[in-house]
């Protein structure tokens, strides 16, 4: 068999795998190693596989993984979480569905320090759903938004996502969390526009609360302050170029520490948790990363990505309508698999056709984060809606009915990338000249 046949029977393979349940990264790593090694050999396939796991585990690019993802956690076990819901709450609980735009603007807010959309969707299933049913919300629209909301992790800074897919590409993470900020804070605005509408229609839906007296909302407002404080620190301080990506990570991990030392809501129990949860996910990533190398370089023998590039390039189709089918590639992925290890996989073959195509690179990771945001709720690896069912044990169906309005509205602002471009490109124009 020549190069190109054999790669096409790894990624047969390789789907094969998937579907016995295989942890992927393994499963990546086993399919590169095997075919490098029918190519060059096994001890070239063995300096291989040695090598790219060792330059991963010791990469201190990488460190920024564990850093983003235990700042959540310390957030997230800190109940930073519940107050800025409570925040939120106090200020717009009175108006028609206003728990419901609570909880966007809470999950909003918690974005700012943690990256991960499972995690925000477990927090807010906890937090406030059964605030929403202390009000008698329909668990259509409570389930369906704390499902969807926790997709905003995709998009806005500091996005996991978003740093697996710079490293990948090998394009500025301050960039790519600027082309983030406008596209994911439409999606926020389009998730409060269809729950007041949603509202309104049917008012039994969403049954207002009491508004609160302004001396209450206002002592509510340090807790925005701080963790707009630490966002600024984080994104800023990238933007600014005073952090690399990694520092940034350590400083705003410290500073959410801080934070909830002071606020006395971390014990020596919850860091611990916090450094247990942090360690098993970043050590998942990075073994997803390290597997789709040693992948990614067998595959480069094969010249796939290069014929790939050729041929999407030459297809006698709009390049928007090209694109669109890039992006159906990532879902139909993503149903077999998870969508952030697809993504993963994917992004190395289909980034020489995108570029080749005339697309500007951060554009192309915008477009795909809206596509994985789309990915992760819907069936069947939809895993934030499988995390709101496990909480809450209401029926997929319940829940699926409260998704698709909030679903819709992503694929409108997919479509809205399409048609303007700036949305992703301009904060990046305006911050990096």
């Amino acid at each position: 068999m020549n190069e190109m046949t054999v790669g096409i029977v790894a990624l047969i393979v390789l789907l094969l795998l998937f579907a016995t349940g295989i942890e992927l990264g393994f499963a990546m790593a086993l399919v590169g190693f095997v075919g490098f090694a029918y190519l060059n050999g096994i001890p070239a396939a063995m300096n291989l596989l040695g090598r790219d796991v060792y330059d991963v585990i010791t990469n201190y690019g990488y460190t920024v993984f564990p850093l983003f993802i235990l700042m959540g956690q310390i957030g997230f076990n800190a109940g930073i979480a519940v107050r800025l819901y409570d925040s939120a709450h106090k200020f717009i609980g009175h108006i028609p569905g206003g728990l419901a735009m609570a909880t966007v603007a809470g999950a909003t807010g918690f974005k700012a320090i943690c990256g991960s959309a499972a995690a925000t969707a477990a927090t807010f299933a906890s937090v406030a759903i059964p605030e929403m049913d202390r009000f008698k919300y329909d668990r259509r629209l409570s389930t369906g938004i704390v499902a969807t909301v926790g997709t905003l992790g995709c998009i806005i800074p500091p996005s996991v996502s978003l740093i697996i897919f710079g490293i990948l590409t090998e394009q500025s993470i301050g960039q790519l969390f600027m082309a983030g900020m406008i596209p994911g804070l439409i999606i926020g605005a389009f998730f409060i526009g269809i729950i007041y509408g949603w509202a309104k229609i049917d008012p039994k839906i969403a049954p207002k609360s009491e508004p609160y007296p302004w001396k209450e909302r206002i002592k509510t407002l340090p807790e925005i302050f701080w963790i707009l404080i630490v966002f600024v620190i984080v994104v800023g301080g990238i933007l600014a170029g005073y952090f690399t990506p990694s520092e940034a990570g350590a400083v705003g991990t410290f500073a959410v520490f801080l934070l909830a030392v002071v606020k006395r809501d971390m014990n020596f129990k919850k860091y611990v948790t916090s450094l247990r949860e942090a360690l098993r996910t970043a050590g998942m990533l990075l073994m997803l990363i390290a597997g789709s190398t040693v992948l990614g370089h067998f595959i480069a023998v094969t010249n796939i990505p290069q014929v790939a590039a050729d041929w999407i390039s030459s297809l006698p189709l709009n390049r928007y309508v090209v694109l669109t089918i890039i992006c159906f590639a990532y879902l139909l992925g993503g149903s077999f698999i998870d969508d952030l290890a697809f993504m993963i996989l994917a992004t190395p073959i289909f980034y020489p056709a995108v570029l080749k195509l005339g697309f500007h690179p951060l554009l192309f990771g915008i477009v795909v984060m809206v596509v994985v945001m789309i990915g992760v709720v819907i069936p069947p690896v939809a895993i934030c809606v499988f995390v709101v069912k496990n909480i809450t044990k209401e029926p997929m169906g319940r829940i699926y009915a409260g998704v698709v309005p909030f679903l819709i509205s992503l694929v409108i602002v997919w479509a809205l990338l399409y048609i303007f471009p700036q949305l992703a490109l301009w904060l990046p124009s305006v911050f990096f000249k």
